[in-house]
């Protein structure tokens, strides 16, 4: 029963998400870009979709967001973002648990999807992972962003975890952009998903509280694509502490904080 009563839970999120977007989301994205063309619309509809749009949403399904470590993020920075990928929610999670705005890198797949392919297609930087030279097109449009001032967000399993594991393996872009711009990696971790969302595939869902974690971020200057293994393992013992943190706290009750 409970199994059923997640899957109406799922399909009710991802209706209400594309009417939302339809009567919400992109009318208010074209006001934007008919009034403010450019990258003063870019900037307006992303805060609008972080920050406005998506906490809607949230709320109406049920999900609240528990975020630590936003205190280590400053506004006057670009970071290369990076987190741990395991549902379909995770970029709405994302986006709201960081105080300014980014833009995603997103794959070219979802410019398919009814209504949100459009908001991809505009707000988002798309990669094509069948295709090489779109793939090195895409790390050096991400090194033009962060020379403008942007922050980008990049999973580095690449797709959602469909494992076992905690973590699926990481690929080397989003590190060797930060390692070539010397940016500073943030890490964003999400340490309870498979409890609200299931397995990364299929319908299953319910309301709860998403436990996140910033750490501090990671600074790069001085950095070579030498350090680059050793970079992609610090990101990913930091993931793994977290995610082994939280599991070890929800096995103790007593342990835990009070909502």
């Amino acid at each position: 029963m409970v199994a059923v009563l997640r899957k109406i839970w799922a399909v009710y999120a991802v209706v209400l998400f594309l009417l939302l977007m339809l009567v919400l989301g992109v009318p208010v994205l074209l006001l934007h870009m008919a009034l403010t063309p450019g990258e003063r619309a870019l900037r307006r509809n992303v805060y609008f979709l972080h920050h406005i749009f998506t906490p809607i949403y949230l709320a109406l399904i049920g999900i609240r967001l528990r975020v630590e470590g936003r205190e280590y993020l400053s506004p006057e920075r670009s970071y290369v973002i990076v987190s741990n990928h395991v549902s379909a929610l995770d970029f709405i999670v994302n986006a709201r648990a960081y105080p300014g705005v980014f833009q995603f890198l997103a794959k070219q797949e979802l410019h398919r999807v009814p209504i949100f392919g459009w908001v991809v297609k505009k707000m988002c930087l798309s990669v094509d992972r069948s295709d090489a030279a779109s793939r090195a097109r895409s790390l050096m449009l991400l090194r033009e962003r962060l020379a403008k001032g942007w922050s980008i967000f990049v999973y580095p399993e690449g797709r959602r975890n469909r494992t076992a594991e905690p973590l699926g393996p990481f690929y080397d872009g989003a590190f060797r952009v930060a390692i070539q711009t010397q940016a500073p990696i943030a890490v964003q971790t999400l340490t309870n998903m498979r409890e609200i969302c299931g397995k990364a595939d299929g319908l299953d869902l319910r309301p709860g509280v998403v436990h996140i974690v910033w750490s501090k971020p990671i600074e790069t200057v001085g950095m070579t694509l030498e350090d680059l293994p050793y970079l992609r393992e610090q990101v990913q013992q930091t993931m793994l502490k977290h995610i082994a943190k939280h599991t070890f706290l929800s096995e103790k009750p007593h342990l835990t904080s009070s909502l």
